[in-house]
């Protein structure tokens, strides 16, 4: 086994043991495809494809000292587990494709756009056809440029992350791609699979005994009755798969489910929380079979109805996601990989109306010093996100079509109910819909959220979005 591949086996155990991962430096693996589940007739013709399969990895954990979600005021103490940037590369007739899930919180602005530009540069493509997505556990940097410039005039350089990080993980990713793209793999067949998620997900959105709406139930609110004894409310309970085969072999599977990937967070231990480890598990049932992991359209999802905030919660929430990876796997639908036809929409949302989101309230909380740190980071990173929307600059939002189901990136921290939307306005086909895309969004309410009142400061967009988004979805599935 390779010295890497060793390190990568060792984190992860000792994980699971509930044992700390100290990196001496981080460190980056790429993952050339080998040759995965034997064929049962190894004679058979060789269907002959003009797609290939590029898989690629490497480490994004973040240093000792270093900012978790943007604004968290406890910074990283410890390494719990290794966190990771998984993607593929598919080359084919058309220009490549790069699907890229980074075990951050999320990517933005000026980092979002760079990341897309690097990797369509290594990958010979566009921006667009670069989907880049966070799966937004909270023990796990922001990334946003614009922002840390903004702070770095106010003397508070690296307190949103550190630049000289950030860009040695997009070397090494970038690295890694060349790399993938030079070992390629045919892929014959595309499949489907699907399976019911047990005992994760509940609606933040919960109503009390005086019949009034919250949005309270976080991801460990399950330690109070009230949240625990609350409706489930509405949820996607289906984990969703897309495999990728050369004949009889599985080369990947890409999976997506609705939920906040966090058990507990805040303590200062950097954790691909439960996704990530049931992400690594599923990878060592079959070493030779990629596993991705991407968050759904999550914004109003958690676990809280069904977690406490314990390591015990975390490692069953673990088993339950883990179980539901194995599941959707047996029960593959596969078809010939034939066409992949790619469509790009355009969202222009308007950046909230909020006074306290104005420009000169935002401006006034980032000079002021005599505030807390954290409360000046989030008001750079609205500061940023109002910049860009007043330079005009639209949201790529794409679409993935497989015939056999398709794929979108959706915004931010986009609702649950975005998901629904999605299915019925698919026309019977399946949807993979992805969440935490380009994020100086921050949540992004359906229309009936709004409605009901819901406000966070990391809301940085107005009403109107499930407007532009259903008419992008219908544009992408014409």
């Amino acid at each position: 086994m390779h010295t890497q591949s060793r390190i990568v086996l060792l984190a992860t155990t000792l994980a699971l043991c509930g044992t700390p991962f100290q990196p001496g430096s981080v460190w980056a693996q790429s993952v050339a495809t080998t040759p995965g589940n034997k064929s049962s007739h190894p004679d058979q013709e060789k269907t002959k494809t003009p797609y290939r399969l590029g898989i690629f990895s490497a480490d994004a954990t973040i240093p000792l000292n270093h900012r978790c979600m943007g604004i968290l005021p406890q910074k990283s103490i410890r390494i719990t587990d290794p966190l990771f940037v998984h993607g593929f590369a598919i080359l084919g007739p058309e220009q490549p494709i790069v699907v890229v899930a980074v075990d951050w919180c999320e990517i933005r602005n000026a980092s979002y756009d760079k990341w897309r530009d690097r990797l369509a540069l290594a990958a010979r493509t566009t921006r667009e056809r670069v989907l880049v997505s966070s799966l937004h556990q909270h023990d796990a940097p922001v990334i946003d440029a614009d922002a840390q410039e903004l702070l770095n005039n106010v003397g508070l350089a690296n307190e949103l992350f550190d630049p000289e990080f950030h860009e040695s993980v997009l070397d090494r990713v970038e690295e890694a791609l060349r790399d993938a793209i030079a070992a390629t793999t045919p892929i014959t067949h595309v499949g489907y699979s699907e399976s019911i998620v047990e005992d994760i997900a509940s609606n933040r959105r919960i109503v009390n005994t005086e019949g009034i709406v919250s949005f309270s139930r976080g991801s460990s609110s399950g330690r109070e009755l009230l949240y625990r004894d609350a409706e489930i409310g509405l949820i996607d309970p289906k984990l969703r798969t897309l495999s990728f085969w050369d004949n009889d072999r599985c080369l990947l599977e890409y999976h997506t489910y609705a939920t906040h990937p966090m058990s507990y967070y805040g303590r200062g231990e950097v954790t691909s929380d439960f996704v990530g480890l049931a992400r690594e598990r599923r990878k060592r049932d079959d070493r030779n079979v990629a596993q991705v992991y991407a968050s759904g359209c999550s914004g109003d999802v958690t676990a809280g109805k069904f977690n406490d905030g314990t390591p015990e919660s975390r490692r069953k929430l673990t088993n339950r996601l883990y179980d539901a990876m194995r599941h959707s796997s047996d029960h593959v639908q596969r078809i010939l990989m034939e066409q992949l036809s790619f469509k790009n929409e355009a969202l222009n949302l308007e950046a909230s109306r909020d006074e306290n989101l104005s420009v000169d309230f935002l401006n006034g909380q980032l000079h002021d010093q005599s505030l807390s740190t954290e409360k000046r980071i989030l008001a750079a990173m609205g500061l940023a996100s109002w910049n860009r929307v007043a330079r005009g600059q639209c949201i790529d939002m794409p679409c993935l079509d497989f015939q056999i189901a398709r794929v979108v990136l959706f915004p931010g921290e986009s609702f649950v109910g975005y998901q629904s939307i999605a299915q019925e306005l698919s026309s019977g086909k399946p949807v993979l819909p992805i969440g935490y895309g380009e994020c100086w969004t921050g949540y992004v309410p359906t229309e009936s959220a709004f409605l009901d009142g819901f406000h966070e400061n990391w809301l940085w967009v107005a009403p109107g979005a499930e407007t532009q988004i259903r008419s992008a979805l219908r544009a992408l599935f014409e």
